[in-house]
């Protein structure tokens, strides 16, 4: 947060990820701190759309972080409910234990997801070290 508040001058709360990372929790965590969007407050879930750090780098990956980031861009810009729906069933989605051997990075998005009832938006997706990492929005 240093880098996008160099002054440090706003206030910050971290939230942690429950241990059993189950996402339906996460995203009801996340529809739970809905309302401080209404104060103002920003709600912001760091992690990766892939995370696999023993395939960053291997050729083969590319296609299969492509059909997981397609699958995840769906979901992410799916209506509230749909949306709920399709990331408590993550895990079932082309190619997530390759994207995602542990979802700990996967996860915030959840949280952040949850804490908006409009659909979220596909903000960027660029290709690091062979695979594809997006970055989505919710109003």
């Amino acid at each position: 947060m240093k880098v996008a508040f160099p002054d440090a001058d706003i206030p910050l709360v971290e939230m942690s990820i429950e241990a059993g990372y189950d996402p339906a929790l996460h995203v009801r965590a996340g529809e739970a701190i809905a309302a401080l969007r209404d104060e103002g407050v920003l709600i912001i879930g760091s992690g990766m759309s892939f995370h696999n750090l023993r395939a960053f780098g291997d050729p083969r990956v590319e296609q299969p972080s492509r059909l997981f980031d397609a699958w995840l861009t769906q979901a992410a810009t799916a209506d509230h409910a749909e949306r709920a729906a399709l990331l408590a069933d993550w895990a079932d989605a082309p190619y997530a234990r390759l994207s995602h051997p542990r979802e700990d990075h996967l996860i915030p998005l959840m949280v952040a997801a949850g804490a908006s009832a409009s659909p979220g938006r596909h903000d960027y997706e660029e290709l690091v070290m062979g695979s594809v990492i997006s970055g989505y929005s919710f109003a």
